[in-house]
């Protein structure tokens, strides 16, 4: 039973449409709506007629603006990458040491996953395919992910070309602790999911390449 007070579990329970849906705020409130089914839910845990339901419209409304339920999750996605992106660039702009740009980098992907985990479910909840048009935001977060590498390579005198197999590698590792961190697995950690995800990443840069000749 909920012990809440009785106008707070009304108000977290009221469907997204209820607090001023009109016909020109569909599309973001049906975004709205999926990116809280997601954090609550996870990408298996609801439906297209869940969305309308949360957004307060009629189960036909979602096809106005998307397809289906996957068209929906993209759009969902597509916000989150523009958001992820921001935060990323903001957390690396004060940094000219190429080491330190990426240690703010990897606390940003955790700090986002953490307080976004709708659109961070979004993001990475489809299959990046043919059908899936290119995210210019994502793209560029990565590309930087690359840049700052190959920058820490060049210091050491090491050929640039280990920068984007390292960016997978240290891109993969940070998706890694983040969804751990997230479903609790790291709360008993000797260390913190940041320590586990810096740690890893300088071993990793540690690792690869090789002296240029």
């Amino acid at each position: 039973m909920d012990k809440r007070a009785p106008h707070i579990a009304m108000a977290q329970e009221q469907p997204i449409g209820k607090r001023g849906y009109h016909h020109g705020n569909l599309r973001a409130a049906l975004v709205s709506a999926t990116r809280e089914l997601l954090a609550a839910r996870g990408p298996r845990g609801f439906t297209l007629a869940d969305a309308a339901r949360k957004a307060g419209v009629s189960a036909a409304a979602p096809y106005r603006h998307f397809t289906d339920r996957d068209a929906l999750m993209r759009a969902v996605a597509h916000e989150g990458f523009i958001l992820f992106g921001k935060r990323i660039f903001a957390a690396t702009k004060d940094h000219r040491d190429p080491r330190e740009a990426l240690v703010a980098m990897g606390r940003a992907y955790l700090a986002f996953a953490r307080a976004e985990p709708g659109y961070y479910a979004a993001m990475f909840a489809l299959r990046h395919g043919d059908d899936a048009p290119p995210d210019e935001e994502h793209d560029a977060a990565f590309q930087l992910l690359i840049s700052t590498i190959a920058s820490i390579l060049a210091e050491r005198r090491l050929p640039d070309d280990a920068a984007c197999p390292l960016a997978f590698q240290i891109w993969s590792l940070s998706h890694g602790v983040a969804t751990l961190d997230m479903a609790g697995h790291l709360d008993d950690a000797v260390m913190s999911a940041e320590d586990i995800l810096v740690g890893g990443a300088m071993a990793l840069l540690a690792a690869n390449g090789r002296p240029a000749d």
